[in-house]
């Protein structure tokens, strides 16, 4: 079964007049490049002609000699000559793509555009071409065509220079025309009447700069990352899915994760992977794209894990192994806002470990350090273990606030809404109401209050399917206000921060109150049949709640099973997504802190941070 992504030579039907092919691309997209590469190859045509500036011809064919190292084209604006124009020549461009690999098959080169406009190819918003993926060229032409932009006076002086051009061409040679597609219709119809030779500018001091690497991520179309797959794709034409788009975006993630571990000595969790992957997805449905971009990327990075992370995806996604710092040509550092119109901003804070002493300030604590290897470790006895009251603190009070969060959840999904008539009810549902703007109605919120009340909290950050996380233990609650509480976490005395003090990470844990009633979790046969960790601690949460509601925050909703389980016994479970918390609140949660004994409360505060 063909490809439908690969063009074919009946591809694109209708648009073959007399020597002439007409090939409509979208600028600066890869689906197209790789597109214009198979007709030319396919096709082997005498002359391909291009819509770029005759003026800047011999620079531009410097520029294509120069791949794969990218190159910008920079010459001032006649209309404003405190103005510069900068025109990035990118691998995936599909008029660069045209040139290279006319070059290859030894065909005529002609350059249309007549250079009357400021910019060489007229803007439109085209639909995103990854759907070229699933449909053919032909039928992402033909769509587009039932909708084309609005001609001006400037596209019919656009299309008719273009259109003489073509007319001066070898008469008995194949043409393929590459060409904008908002501008095929207009040159279509300037091919059917002579022209007249159009108005053309005379450039001077157009200068080919090599662009630094690092600016790369900010001027370039497609993110320099996918352009250097493409390359590699089409130096040995590899299979295609190493150019898809979201494969690619992956491999994106997976880079800068592996960069993260090691600069930043953190992991990212395996639920977050999967909602970064969702979060991407939805920022690029916002501006009507199938796929995201870099800042999209970036953004999704910074979102669900930290600016760390975020920092790691746009360096990775912004990497061009090709690209050198020095060159033939002389190299410039631009920025995106240099080359484009109404660019976005991101503002990244690094948090990095620096093992370099620096000057303290006065008066801060010292953290202290053992006089001899193992000296800390010597004051266990082993004969009791307790928590540091101010981490208790800490922690119950968001547990609180996941208890609010889950009532909050649930009258949410239980508030009804209608259109306003003759009471407003709880208010204006605001939303409802700009999504129905068009109907001219107002809509109007009833909130039903939720009977009951919170009892446990069950809040995982690991699944632990690593087996990572082997110190599993069961403490009660010192006073009526301090819950009952299980957990599972990585062994704290092997991390030794004072004397019989050990610092831990959390996997998970439960809380319930009221307190002192909670026997010890993980050896309860009662809940032997449960797959993992945190099945246990969700399983005894809803034993222990003598509410009717368990908040349960997790990666992933519970099993059916458990639904049912909680039903039996009058109870209900309210999923909360950890993806919804914040990651720099979840961080400060997760540190626990194990004391050797209720004495080691006095001293623990020299030693905490």
């Amino acid at each position: 079964m063909p490809d439908p992504s690969v063009p074919s030579l009946n591809d694109v039907v209708g648009l073959r007049r007399g020597r002439f092919h007409y090939f409509p691309v979208v600028p600066g997209k890869m689906e197209f490049a790789r597109a214009v590469r198979r007709v030319i190859l396919e096709e082997r045509p005498k002359v391909v002609a291009v819509e770029l500036p005759a003026t800047l011809e011999s620079v531009y064919l410097h520029a294509v000699k120069r791949l794969p190292q990218m190159s910008v084209i920079l010459y001032a604006d006649q209309d404003d000559e405190e103005q510069a124009i900068y025109l990035p020549v990118e691998p995936s461009d599909p008029f660069v793509e045209a040139l290279r690999t006319a070059r290859e098959v030894y065909a005529q080169i002609v350059f249309l555009d007549p250079d009357a406009n400021e910019r060489p190819h007229v803007p439109d918003h085209y639909p995103d071409t990854y759907a070229l993926n699933t449909i053919s060229t032909e039928q992402y032409v033909e769509a587009y065509r039932l909708y084309p932009q609005e001609r001006s006076e400037q596209v019919a002086r656009h299309a008719d220079g273009i259109a003489w051009k073509l007319q001066g061409a070898d008469p008995m040679a194949s043409t393929l025309v590459v060409t904008s597609l908002n501008l095929l219709d207009p040159v279509l119809d300037a091919m059917e009447r002579p022209q007249a030779q159009p108005f053309s500018r005379k450039r001077t001091g157009v200068q080919l700069l090599n662009p630094h690497p690092a600016c790369l991520a900010e001027i370039t179309t497609d993110y320099p990352r996918l352009q250097e797959h493409y390359e590699d794709y089409r130096r040995e034409m590899k299979d295609e899915n190493a150019i898809d788009r979201r494969r690619v975006q992956v491999g994106v993630f997976r880079a800068a994760e592996k960069l993260y571990e090691k600069n930043a000595g953190e992991r990212v969790a395996h639920w977050q992977r999967r909602f970064l992957g969702r979060y991407a997805r939805n920022l690029a449905v916002t501006t009507q794209a199938l796929t995201a971009n870099l800042f999209d990327l970036t953004v999704s990075a910074r979102s669900i894990v930290d600016d760390n992370y975020a920092w790691e995806v746009w360096e990775t996604g912004g990497g061009y192994r090709f690209q050198q710092e020095t060159s033939s040509v002389p190299t410039i550092h631009i920025s995106g806002d240099e080359v484009w119109l109404n660019t976005k901003r991101i503002r990244l804070r690094r948090r990095l470990p620096n093992e370099k002493r620096k000057l303290r300030p006065f008066g801060l604590k010292k953290r202290a350090k053992e006089k001899i290897p193992g000296e800390w470790a010597s004051e266990l006895d082993g004969d009791s273990i307790c928590s540091y009251p101010p981490e208790d603190l800490v922690v119950e009070g968001f547990g609180q606030f996941l208890k609010k969060k889950g009532k909050s959840i649930l009258s949410e999904e239980r508030s009804r809404t209608e259109p306003f008539t003759t009471s407003l009810l709880d208010g204006i549902d605001m939303r409802e109401t700009i999504r129905n703007w068009h109907e001219g109605r107002v809509y109007v919120k009833e909130a039903r209050k939720v009977h009951g009340e919170v009892g446990s909290v069950v809040l995982i950050f690991d699944e632990d399917r690593e087996g990572k996380y082997q110190y599993m233990t069961t403490w009660l609650g010192e006073h009526q206000n301090e819950s009952d509480m299980a957990f599972y976490s990585t062994f704290p005395f092997e991390n030794m921060v004072g004397p019989g003090i050990g610092r831990g990470e959390y996997g998970g844990f439960l809380m319930s109150l009221p307190a002192r009633r909670m026997h010890n979790v993980w050896f309860d046969p009662d809940y032997d049949f449960a797959e993992n960790k945190p099945e246990r601690l969700l399983l005894a949460g809803i034993d222990y709640s003598i509410q009717k509601y368990v908040v349960y925050v997790a990666p992933k909703p519970p099993r059916s099973v458990f639904k049912n389980i909680a039903a039996r016994m009058g109870r209900t479970i309210i999923y909360i997504p950890i993806g919804q918390l914040s990651p720099l609140t979840l961080k400060k949660v997760r540190v626990v802190h194990v004391l050797d004994g209720h004495d080691k409360r006095k001293i623990a505060k020299e030693f905490l941070w």
